[in-house]
């Protein structure tokens, strides 16, 4: 099924992710949960948390803690140039599924089992250590953040004019529950003035 059928009656999401975050993670769990229940077609795309704070002042301790980063979003947007961003989802649940759920710390031979499992040219590992694609990647890194603004980070939807930063929800809920977050999500984010409404985090990411 080609995109453009995928879309032709549903409605087109788009959503920024990094790797790195367990949180876009999730929402990225609960978006694919909303395509089951609701007429949308969930489209990926990549953003750096490592490039949007390359020049914010943060601790060092997160600092360091971005260094790996650059790696797997270098990747995504080399395989998405060279097949086409169909390619990211199932690339993104390759490195999120070693990332997340395994807990395995970000090298050259995760990102390779992860272009294995999916079926890409391993060579674009290469990818990790260059800057051959750092502009491909700010394009589509600003395509979503400047649409929210750079004091939030990822996950970022947009849908029909409205972008957000979030949710940021756990554990993902799935089925109709997960419809029903998707409505209540949109109707407050697509309302006029709307700007933020949060609460402080108890527990960490359930990836159950």
């Amino acid at each position: 099924m080609t995109q453009t059928e995928q879309t032709s009656d549903r409605t087109l999401v788009d959503f920024w992710f990094d790797p790195l975050c367990p949180w876009a993670w999730m929402t990225s769990r609960w978006l694919l949960e909303v395509a089951k229940v609701r007429p949308i077609a969930p489209s990926f795309h990549v953003m750096s948390l490592a490039y949007l704070n390359s020049e914010k002042d943060i601790s060092e301790d997160y600092r360091k803690r971005l260094e790996p980063a650059w790696g797997p979003v270098r990747v995504a947007i080399a395989a998405a140039e060279a097949e086409g961003d169909e390619v990211l989802l199932p690339l993104y649940t390759a490195l999120g599924h070693r990332i997340h759920l395994q807990g395995r710390d970000i090298d050259r031979e995760l990102i390779v089992e992860a272009l294995e499992e999916v079926g890409l040219p391993t060579r674009l590992a290469d990818a990790a250590d260059s800057t051959d694609h750092d502009e491909s990647l700010k394009k589509s890194h600003h395509a979503g953040m400047d649409q929210v603004g750079m004091d939030v980070g990822t996950p970022v939807i947009s849908v029909e004019g409205t972008a957000f930063f979030g949710p940021v929800v756990t554990p993902a809920p799935k089925g109709e529950d997960a419809g029903k977050l998707w409505d209540g999500v949109l109707l407050v984010a697509a309302t006029p003035g709307f700007y933020e409404l949060k609460r402080t985090r108890e527990k960490g990411p359930d990836f159950s």
